[in-house]
């Protein structure tokens, strides 16, 4: 895969970005977007209970910052379909540093966001599980480990999961292929305190 399409697939944060973005509201957006395709304001709002009004006007705010853009080719009439412009995001706590508490407010509203949206995933994964098939049921995995680890073993570690995760993401070509899904993962790596 050519560099560039690799770097607008994935969004590197900065302030300003980040300014756009963190509010519950629009990483929902963005993450319907980018999960289900292109939607209009309406399909949005029904799909996350929210009014049109109230995704029409975060969906102008996230298209004002880069995360969003017009999907004419969706669109009949006068209905205005939206799709998002990358398919991940890069936060990188070190572009964050020495941030003045506006910004470090936004990064807290921003992480504890992502964390629930975890959460929530999760949970719905559990309260269907049983819908699912066998296959599907033996092939999920809900698991933690403890280790010791230097920082830089640490991001290491991160780094090879990240791309064992890549070499998995054209495995599969087209959506219809029999048997395939969209899967969630979700890592999380962070140090815990010992007594």
């Amino acid at each position: 895969m050519p560099e560039e399409h690799h770097e607008r697939k994935r969004r590197r944060l900065d302030a300003r970005s980040l300014r756009g973005l963190a509010h519950p509201l629009r990483m929902q957006l963005l993450d319907t977007l980018r999960v289900h395709g292109p939607a209009t304001a309406s399909q949005l709002g029904k799909r996350l209970g929210e009014s049109s009004g109230a995704t029409s006007y975060h969906l102008r705010q996230l298209a004002s910052h880069g995360f969003v853009e017009d999907a004419p080719e969706h669109g009949k009439g006068r209905e205005r379909w939206w799709r998002a412009v990358d398919q991940g995001l890069v936060f990188d706590s070190a572009d964050f540093q020495g941030a003045g508490p506006e910004v470090r407010a936004m990064t807290e509203a921003f992480l504890h966001e992502i964390a629930g949206t975890h959460a929530r995933e999760l949970s719905a994964w559990l309260g269907t599980r049983d819908a699912w098939s066998d296959g599907w049921a033996r092939a999920s995995d809900m698991s933690d480990a403890t280790l010791r680890l230097t920082p830089e073993l640490a991001a290491e570690l991160v780094h090879e999961m990240h791309a064992l995760i890549d070499g998995y993401r054209n495995r599969v070509t087209g959506p219809d292929r029999a048997g395939t899904e969209q899967v969630r993962i979700h890592t999380h790596l962070f140090p815990i305190e010992t007594d």
